[in-house]
């Protein structure tokens, strides 16, 4: 049942528009940014995005790009979030432009709220497994920030969650603070075509976890729903095709407003998410990526949660276009059944093995696993750890 007393703030502006970069300098214009950084990674600065986006802002001079940080890593660290942080105080910047996926729109969330809180070292306030500062009890935070996702996946740029790697715990931690999420979201189809079928694959079926886990939060709303039903069906429609037409840039338009939509629905139902909760774990030690973690992950721990995904079976059966005929255990074996052959259809991984996770990684992972700020949301059983665990190596 979704709940009739909640709250949903939507704070980022969509822009979505093929070639929708080229507006950037005046929606900085309008936000009040001067000298902004640009943050991005050494692959996408490869790729000539930084000289791309640099030619966009040399055509007008009301904003001008105070300095480019591209040593943002995958699976961003402490160390690697501060150093950027010293990085933008050092220009001056008034104003963040991220360009990327996941890591590094999260990574320029963690240097928005240091310039927020006027801090140093962000493992500092993520020390334990995260920090939470929750509407209406957080303070508005003022650092105009546009983000431009290169990928159709995690949502990041409409998220006010950021998830970074502590090195010093060996953990995942996260950054929950109303408002992190950017100003704006520039959703330009035409940065995602090149996009390697491994990554469109990977992160689609991240975004289709945030969807997934939405629809069964015991927080979801009528609000959420909408949303994640959305993107389910786009999602479940779409990605076969970017996989077999990477041009198509009408299906890559729909994924990347899917995922954004996927994202809404996940943070403003944030419940039970025992889905992220493993993927996490596994991210934080065996340094699986995590989008090829919600995929491996999204029917098994689905499958090995019945108590949790048994009720809401009837919600998933409808988003997926599932026949939802017969008793409930017909329905959910027949969602569980739906997700194995999409898996299939995009070919997908489904299993670990290649990360070959010992017993001594075992250990650590249900460690991480308990540690992660989603297990006070919903905490798995021991012998449920053990089955996820199994099922996937």
């Amino acid at each position: 049942m979704a709940t009739t007393n909640f709250s949903f703030n939507l704070k980022t502006i969509i822009h979505a528009h093929e070639n929708g970069i080229q507006d950037i300098p005046a929606l900085f214009e309008r936000i009040g940014a001067k000298k902004v950084v640009l943050f991005t990674d050494k692959g996408l600065e490869s790729l000539g995005f930084v000289e791309k986006f640099g030619e966009v802002f040399a055509a007008q001079n009301q904003v001008q790009i105070a300095g480019v940080y591209t040593d943002i890593e995958a699976d961003a660290s402490c160390d690697n979030i501060n150093a950027a942080i010293a990085f933008t105080r050092m220009v001056g910047a008034d104003g963040i432009l991220s360009i990327g996926g996941g890591s590094v729109i999260d990574a320029s969330k963690g240097v928005k709220y240091a310039m927020h809180k006027g801090i140093d070292d962000i493992r500092e306030v993520i020390a334990g497994g995260g920090h939470m500062e929750v509407w209406p009890n957080n303070q508005d935070i003022q650092i105009p920030h546009i983000a431009v996702p290169t990928t159709a996946g995690t949502g990041a740029e409409a998220s006010p969650i950021a998830v970074f790697f502590n090195e010093k715990e060996n953990i995942k931690a996260s950054l929950v603070v109303s408002g992190l999420e950017s100003d704006i979201a520039v959703l330009d189809p035409a940065l995602t075509t090149k996009l390697p079928a491994s990554l469109t694959r990977s992160t689609g079926m991240d975004a289709l976890t945030h969807a997934v886990e939405a629809l069964v939060s015991p927080m979801s709303n009528p609000f959420t729903d909408a949303y994640a039903m959305q993107a389910t069906k786009l999602i479940m429609a779409n990605l076969p095709i970017v996989i077999n037409e990477p041009a198509n840039v009408e299906a890559r338009a729909k994924l990347l407003q899917a995922s954004t939509m996927a994202i809404s629905a996940f943070y403003s139902s944030l419940g039970g998410i025992p889905i992220h909760n493993c993927a996490h774990a596994f991210g934080a030690i065996s340094h699986i990526p995590h989008g090829d973690a919600n995929t491996v992950l999204l029917p098994i721990v689905i499958e090995a949660l019945p108590e949790f995904y048994l009720p809401q079976s009837d919600k998933l059966a409808q988003a997926m276009s599932v026949d939802s005929s017969g008793t409930q255990e017909m329905i959910y074996a027949r969602v569980v059944d739906k997700l194995q052959l999409f898996q299939r259809e995009i070919g997908a991984m489904t299993d670990f093995k290649r990360w070959e996770i010992n017993a001594e990684k075992k250990v650590q992972i249900v460690d991480a696993i308990k540690k992660d700020i989603c297990f006070q949301f919903y905490p798995i059983t021991d012998h449920h750890i053990d089955n996820i665990i199994e099922a996937v190596i």
